[in-house]
């Protein structure tokens, strides 16, 4: 059986070639970064002073058009959800990204579409391979990038999420953040001036499944017309598995303990878009027949360590071993997400 370890970060210049691809939607297009520095003025008296310095974080005035309208006439787009993008725009993503990795990977360097450029990466949410791929893949392509950790902002509880955005948007070309809460890269999206990549929130993960993707293309040749059967936790990866189903033809089954599937409304989009084939069951024996990846995650991720004896429970039956990969057939791959848990899902 052919077995691979896929993700946004594992395979050499892979790490960077789907999410810098991505940011070359719209960073192409950037303009010269703009720090909107303050007119100086010379105050007459103390109380002017205090009115020049004075900070508000209430919301723009409604005659001023708010970050995500600049943005939009600007033609910069976000990064946030796999189906935000119609199917000829996400292949050539994946296009794009097999010609820079190619680049990459022949050690010419002469490519920076970066150049001069600064992205800040909120890590909310700790993580090694997204810091290293993003950080390293920016730099192979001619950019900067700065590591802001959960203790440097503590976005939410220190500063507003809608001041973040503003602020870093005046420093930097592009803000990826990695974060717990859905709501807080929509929010750095709304208020930020420049693109936002959502690095993984806990209701998906787009970069980590544009990897997959590429990976599939290189590996098996194609991804359309393709069975993927995810065995585990209807968790974020299915989820953006399953936005990825809403715009590219291919067979989608989630297998998963009754009690742990995906969320019901992006079930319900996905199937409702009529393009793939859609199918949950609790039933991963017969789920993985003919499948061309079986794919898995850990059955508890970050947050929910709490929960995770009583998950090793409930997923029993659910593991990926040699006897579900000889059901799955032996031109089946497997695929997954990382970090691994040997002898637990896998």
């Amino acid at each position: 059986m052919a077995a691979i370890s896929c993700n946004v970060r594992s395979d050499g210049a892979l790490l960077f070639s789907s999410t810098s691809a991505i940011c070359g939607l719209s960073l192409r297009k950037l303009s010269p970064v703009s720090l909107r520095l303050p007119e100086v003025v010379a105050p007459s008296s103390t109380a002017a002073v205090r009115r020049l310095v004075k900070c508000s974080a209430s919301p723009p005035p409604t005659s001023i058009a708010p970050p995500s309208s600049e943005k939009a006439k600007a033609g910069l787009t976000d990064f946030l959800h796999i189906d935000d993008f119609d199917k000829a725009t996400i292949l050539r993503i994946l296009d794009r990204a097999q010609e820079v990795k190619a680049l990459l990977k022949s050690g010419d360097r002469s490519y920076l579409p970066f150049k001069g450029k600064t992205m800040a990466m909120i890590f909310a949410k700790p993580s090694m391979r997204t810091r290293v791929s993003f950080e390293t893949g920016f730099f192979l392509l001619g950019g900067h990038a700065i590591y802001l950790g959960p203790d440097d902002i503590q976005m939410g509880k220190r500063e507003e999420t809608r001041d973040v955005a503003r602020v870093l948007s005046r420093y930097n070309d592009i803000i990826m953040a990695r974060v717990f809460g859905h709501q807080d890269i929509l929010d750095l999206a709304k208020y930020s001036s420049v693109p936002v990549i959502n690095g993984l929130t806990d209701f998906n993960h787009p970069c980590q499944i544009m990897a997959d993707a590429l990976t599939m293309i290189e590996h098996i040749g194609r991804l359309e017309g393709t069975k993927v059967v995810y065995v585990g936790d209807g968790n974020n990866i299915v989820h953006s598995w399953l936005l990825l189903a809403a715009v590219i033809p291919f067979h989608f089954v989630c297998a998963c303990p009754k009690g742990f599937e995906p969320d019901e409304k992006t079930v319900e989009k996905a199937k409702r878009a009529g393009i793939s084939k859609i199918e949950i069951t609790n039933d991963p024996k017969e789920a993985v027949k003919g499948a061309d990846v079986v794919y898995s995650d850990v059955w508890a991720s970050m947050g929910q360590k709490e929960e995770a004896a009583y998950r090793r429970q409930v997923f029993q039956g659910f593991q990926v071993d040699e006897a579900l990969m000889k059901l799955a057939g032996p031109d089946a791959f497997f695929m997954h997400c990382l970090p691994a848990e040997r002898g637990v899902e896998l």
